[in-house]
């Protein structure tokens, strides 16, 4: 086992500047994570930010999201897709397109809060922060330096613009960008040993790479580390209780998500469409929801602000994961890099599958399932039994959801600028 490599010169005990994160000793990190350039716009004013999260319910008396009524007219999912992030950040005044946009908010607030990531994580047991570094794509086995796929930084992104939304800078929300990233990658170290996943992002998952048992440790860590940062921050006991909310839903929406995968296709105890909306809003949209939710609130925000910043990341959850049911069944390979009717192979419920079971081809779809030898057939009847149609349509309620939510809080111009595109670009795939 290699130790992480040193970062540049040691990092000393205390604060790291401007983030609120707390450091405790000399950080270690893969020497390619290099800190970017971060946010040193002057702190307008001073504020302690409110003491108590803001209104969330407990985990378990949701039944998901409140849907918005259809909207006006037929609003199509967009259907451009993704294109890599080579450009220079924006000047200020200057737009270059939708995607563009929001790629480039995405790493601009990556940039942020990377260093303060690298230090929180170089506070960990060596093998341990290894381990870690390798889920965020900064080494290989062994701690050799890398430049893999890492994720887009989607949650972290979300709790920068929370900070900003709220009229603070970017920096006031970089302690909890940090914590639900760790959350999130804790959450997908341990989803990979459930699912029995062999890769992630192109490459062997932890568990496959290191061993169940010391992927287990280091999702375990990950998380502590994320309760941890926000403790030591300001406003870290509001904060905890936040982030404590949206642990409980996704740990109450991976349950059933495993125990969706026992039960029959038909009958009466078969999945129905809405405890899947549960399920997505607490798997996907919790934590979604927490990250905007945090930033705004270590940003200053009143709490109707966090409140709605939280239901839209909650909406913004069920719309992410309808559409990905759709590209799991109907995707082209070339762009979700996933085999076409990949989620049928594999007999997964998802939300058109749920929609068309109901439909009266249901027996007969239910059969198709089973047997597994047909995929096709069965991604043709579920389409024709109005599974994709509803699919989208539910998509698109969510996302008005999401519009609603934020239309109806004052946010910092720029702030909701820079959420609509992200928000918007996070759906638009090839559905």
């Amino acid at each position: 086992m290699t130790a992480l490599p040193k970062a540049a010169g040691p990092v000393r005990r205390g604060t790291a500047a401007g983030t609120g994160v707390r450091t405790t000793g000399q950080v270690t990190a893969p020497p390619a994570l290099t800190a970017p350039t971060a946010d040193r716009s002057a702190r307008p004013g001073t504020t302690g930010g409110p003491t108590t999260a803001a209104g969330h319910q407990r985990p378990g008396t949701t039944t998901g999201p409140t849907t918005a009524g259809p909207t006006t007219g037929e609003r199509p999912l967009p259907d451009t897709t993704d294109h890599p992030n080579t450009a220079e950040p924006p000047r200020p005044g200057t737009t270059s397109g939708p995607a563009t946009d929001a790629l480039q908010v995405l790493e601009r607030c990556r940039a942020l809060v990377r260093p303060a990531l690298v230090e929180a994580v170089g506070q960990l047991h060596p093998w341990v922060a290894e381990m870690a570094a390798y889920s965020f794509g900064w080494c290989e086995v062994g701690g050799a330096p890398a430049v893999a796929p890492g994720g887009k930084g989607v949650r972290q992104a979300l709790a920068v613009l929370g900070a900003e939304a709220a009229g603070a800078p970017g920096r006031d929300g970089v302690a909890a960008a940090v914590a639900v990233e760790l959350v999130h990658t804790f959450s997908l170290l341990h989803d990979d040993i459930m699912d029995g996943d062999a890769a992630r992002r192109r490459r062997p998952t932890v568990w496959k790479a290191y061993g169940t048992g010391p992927a287990v440790l280091a999702g375990d860590a990950l998380f502590a580390l994320a309760v941890g940062t926000l403790a030591a921050g300001p406003g870290g006991a509001a904060a905890v209780r936040t982030l404590s909310v949206a642990l409980g839903d996704l740990v109450r929406g991976q349950a059933d998500d495993l125990l969706f995968a026992d039960r029959p296709w038909t009958g009466p105890r078969r999945v129905r469409p809405d405890e899947y909306r549960a399920m997505a809003e607490h798997k996907t949209g919790a934590l979604l929801g927490c990250a905007a939710a945090l930033g705004a609130v270590l940003g200053g925000a009143a709490p109707g602000t966090a409140t709605a910043l939280d239901r839209a990341g909650r909406h913004l959850g069920v719309a992410f994961q309808i559409v990905d049911d759709v590209l799991g069944i109907w995707g082209d390979p070339q762009v979700t890099g996933k085999p076409v009717h990949g989620d049928l192979r594999e007999r997964k419920k998802t939300f058109p599958v749920l929609v068309a079971l109901g439909s009266p081809q249901g027996d007969r779809i239910a059969a198709l399932l089973e047997a597994g030898d047909d995929p096709g057939g069965a991604a043709a009847l579920i389409e024709e039994s109005g599974g994709r149609a509803a699919a989208l349509a539910e998509a698109r309620r969510h996302l008005a959801a999401v519009e609603t939510a934020l239309g109806g809080v004052p946010l910092a111009a720029g702030a909701a600028r820079d959420l609509r595109s992200l928000l918007a670009h996070l759906v638009r795939r090839d559905a």
